[in-house]
């Protein structure tokens, strides 16, 4: 296993590097580190029958008689600007084309948006909804640049809900980091095992324009992991 001196891991400081696979140039992990870390990836696919996608790969380079290319992208940082660096290039690089498995430091308060996405983080108002709604936290299913039924399905189903609030629910708002990405009128109900999901369609413009990439900042609150919320 290919290793820094003792010297340059005393010099080197915190660093930002990549992996590429010689046989395309494709650079497909991004990472932070000190000391031999950037070699640990390499090391492990050996030693370890751990599987993942990027341990796949290097597997698959080094029986194919190559070897992993390294790459120090900068060095010499703090552990902060480190992890900065190495959302910025996993946000440019894209996870579709990585196999890194999670999104980088301060993802969405800081990372890669549209211009749309920035005027809803700082321009967003705190509403109160005034209408007997749910409001559903899709942060674990939400994906950028969702359709529009793809966004409606993730907001749907499948959730604990009891009779009295399926019966007085009129609207179900859809959330995703606190702002409301759609607002969709309930029509009706429908039982899967022990949960439930309504079908229904978007709200009508005079309510919907109310409330869409407005702040749900008066409904949330912080450690609370219940998914669904109401406003009634």
């Amino acid at each position: 296993m290919r290793q820094f001196s003792h010297a340059v891991c005393e010099r080197i400081g915190y660093y930002v590097y990549i992996l590429k696979d010689p046989r395309t140039t494709q650079i497909f992990y991004v990472g932070k580190g000190t000391s031999n870390r950037l070699f640990q990836h390499v090391d492990c696919a050996i030693t370890s029958s751990s599987s993942s996608d990027k341990l796949s790969l290097i597997r698959e380079i080094q029986d194919a008689g190559f070897e992993v290319e390294h790459y120090i992208l900068r060095h010499g940082l703090s552990e902060e600007q480190a992890l900065e660096i190495e959302s910025a290039c996993i946000d440019l690089l894209g996870l579709d084309s990585l196999t890194n498995e999670a999104k980088g430091h301060n993802f969405w308060e800081r990372g890669l948006k549209t211009v749309d996405e920035i005027v809803q983080q700082y321009d967003a108002n705190a509403i109160t909804i005034a209408e007997p709604a749910i409001i559903i936290n899709i942060n674990r299913h939400y994906k950028r640049f969702m359709s529009d039924i793809e966004l409606y399905e993730a907001t749907r189903s499948s959730w604990v809900i009891g009779a009295e609030r399926r019966k007085t629910s009129k609207y179900a708002v859809a959330s995703y980091r606190g702002l409301v990405r759609e607002v969709y009128e309930i029509e009706n109900w429908n039982k899967i095992e022990n949960r439930w999901e309504f079908t229904g369609r978007i709200a009508k413009s005079q309510i919907r324009e109310k409330y869409i990439n407005q702040s749900l900042v008066n409904y949330i609150q912080k450690g609370n992991r219940n998914p669904i919320r109401y406003t009634f």
